[in-house]
């Protein structure tokens, strides 16, 4: 029953799946549940880089600057 399984990743499709649509909306809802999880003065973006779609949030005002310098709390929204 040992037989050999030959697997060859197709480089085009990764490609096309990690800048998709649907990867962009995968990564937005978890960008809005990290934003929402941090609470006010927080900011979120989406965009389509040059391998991949990405999203951030960051620390819009400076009294979320001070939040999350003193908490860190973008690292504990994302471990929720």
């Amino acid at each position: 029953m040992s037989k050999k399984f030959k697997f060859k990743l197709n480089h085009a499709g990764v490609g096309q799946l990690l800048k998709s649509s649907e990867m962009v909306d995968v990564l937005e809802e978890k960008a809005t549940e990290i934003r929402n999880g941090a609470g006010d003065g927080y900011a979120q973006d989406t965009y389509i880089g040059k391998s991949r779609a990405n999203a951030m949030v960051y620390a819009d005002t400076y009294q979320a600057k001070k939040d999350n310098y003193k908490n860190n709390t973008l690292l504990k929204a994302v471990q929720k």
